[in-house]
């Protein structure tokens, strides 16, 4: 008789950071500056997308296809008010924020982690 042995599940990137801002994956933990952060499921699924692809702009509609998925029947509005509650718990000053940043006529992208090292 074969023994199959349960082979060790390839390790997801455990913790993503940028700037002072940390993913936990697993736990789905998100500290900014060692400070905890509750974030909701589509907040930090959202916040994840930005990690996974620093600098990378996105449109309303790519982060609704990524994020609440393929064809999902929402509104780009719904985006807006995702991005406004999860600056008002990540950023230290929502108004001027450093991580996740609007570009104007084209949609949102992660601050510039080079840009960042900077400061």
């Amino acid at each position: 008789m074969t023994q199959i042995e349960n082979a060790p599940e390839a390790p997801d990137e455990e913790v993503i950071a940028f700037d002072g801002l940390e993913a936990d994956i697993a736990k789905r933990e998100v500290r900014v500056d060692g400070e905890p952060v509750s974030l909701t499921t589509k907040e930090f699924d959202l916040l994840l997308h930005f990690l996974r692809n620093p600098g990378r702009v996105y449109t309303r509609l790519q982060l609704l296809d990524a994020v609440w998925g393929y064809g999902y029947d929402g509104y780009e509005h719904n985006v807006n008010c995702h991005i406004n509650r999860l600056r008002a718990k990540i950023e230290g000053d929502p108004a001027n924020p450093r991580f996740v940043l609007t570009v104007r006529g084209v949609g949102y992208r992660l601050g510039d982690a080079r840009a960042a090292q900077e400061h």
